[in-house]
């Protein structure tokens, strides 16, 4: 049978050249795709659950009072100690003037107290003095009772009259003793009534200063819930301040991603609200300590009988570029996409220290100089016009070393 008899062998096959075709194609994109993920895409994880994040500060009203004027409202920009919100001062002013009265009345006591240890060394002087004197005079009695100028009768009332006069003498030393045991050691400014009258003046007056509530941080209000002529209580939230210049991401990576994401690590950043025309530049901040499920309010029980597997994520902080994010502001929850470059893994695992810089808080008024100016006017202002010091304690010498009567007690015989 001759070759012309079978034409079908010498037409190629359509179909097969097709399938041959399909085949080189298949393996040419294998071969692209293996040498993409060999050189590139095994060095960066993605995902697009990613969100902003910041520091939420709620405001709130350290005393109660009533509202009467609200300078704020939601989505206005505020500076950090910018009045928010003004309370009635007129209760905390009364309280401040009755704690004032407070501080003056204690430093005349303490001052009286000053006043009394001068008094009651005085009298002891004036009382040895006496007693050196009766015990002369009975000396000189108790010579004449022999020669008959002095009856015994007159002799016993000198006795009795120098133990009369001992006893006075003890009985101001106890006092003295009682009067310094409340001032030794202290001035009119450094004594502890003085001291605790003069804490509650700062105490009133840091109530005064708290019916203007500031703003703790510079951001955007949010969240505002107080009302002109509102009672609030002490902690009751007023509103929100979201510094937004100070944002990070948490993206959420699964488990099976972060074997090589370490510390320190690049990650390029795009936000829906500006589309991919706007690229933002980060680091790996931080990976969180446990997956969303171990933190949640009902985390799953594991170790039921029909547990099933599910993937967990776990949130990596990514710190942005502060120059960026003023360029391009963000809002908190808003929807990212971030890819982390993985080229370099010499990083640690875990992050000794996320923030670098504390988030600039304004002060509280707890340190007012005003207050303290107040506080040292009040004291001078009550204090008498000669120094109310240690000058005082200096003359108060020890019992028995009084200069003008040094005079044995128990012999009754003055010293030599």
């Amino acid at each position: 049978m001759s070759e012309s008899n079978h034409p079908e062998r010498d037409t190629p096959n359509p179909r097969k050249r097709r399938l041959l075709m399909l085949a080189a194609a298949v393996a040419i994109v294998g071969l692209a795709y293996g040498a993409y993920w060999l050189l590139v895409s095994r060095y960066y994880e993605t995902t697009d659950d990613a969100y902003v994040a910041t520091n939420i500060v709620q405001v709130t009203s350290e005393i109660p009072g009533t509202v009467i004027a609200v300078h704020v409202d939601d989505t206005q920009t505020v500076e950090a100690g910018q009045t928010l919100v003004e309370l009635d001062p007129a209760d905390a002013r009364i309280a401040n003037a009755g704690v004032e009265a407070q501080l003056a009345r204690t430093v005349r006591q303490v001052r009286s107290m000053f006043a009394q240890a001068e008094q009651l060394r005085a009298q002891i002087v004036q009382r040895e003095t006496e007693l050196a004197q009766a015990e002369h005079d009975y000396e000189r009695r108790q010579s004449l009772v022999d020669d008959g100028a002095v009856s015994g009768e007159e002799l016993a009332h000198a006795r009795d009259t120098i133990a009369q006069l001992r006893a006075a003498v003890d009985a101001t030393h106890r006092q003295l003793d009682a009067v310094l045991a409340q001032i030794e050691g202290t001035t009119l400014e450094t004594h502890p009534e003085v001291l605790a009258a003069a804490a509650q003046l700062r105490d009133a007056a840091l109530s005064l200063h708290r019916t203007r509530i500031v703003a703790p941080v510079a951001g955007v209000i949010a969240k505002r819930a107080v009302q002109l002529g509102q009672h609030v209580a002490a902690g009751a939230p007023l509103m929100a301040v979201v510094p937004l210049e100070d944002v990070w991401v948490d993206a959420n990576f699964k488990e099976v991603q972060l074997t090589n994401v370490r510390i320190g690590q690049p990650v390029t950043l795009k936000a829906d609200i500006y589309g991919g025309s706007v690229e933002y530049h980060g680091k790996v901040a931080g990976l969180s300590a446990g997956s969303g499920s171990a933190f949640a309010f009902l985390p799953s029980q594991n170790a039921s009988g029909n547990w099933i597997k599910v993937v967990q994520r776990l949130p990596v902080r990514i710190a942005l570029d502060a120059e960026q994010v003023k360029q391009h502001p963000l809002r908190v929850g808003l929807s990212m996409h971030a890819k982390i470059d993985l080229h370099d893994t010499s990083g640690p695992l875990l992050s000794n220290q996320v923030r670098t810089t504390p988030a600039p808080v304004h002060a509280s008024d707890g340190d007012d100089p005003a207050i303290e100016e107040r506080i040292a006017t009040i004291i001078r202002e009550n204090a008498s016009d000669k120094p109310q010091s240690s000058a005082m304690l200096k003359h108060a010498a020890p019992r028995g070393t009084d200069a003008v009567a040094a005079v044995d007690r128990n012999t009754g015989v003055a010293a030599p």
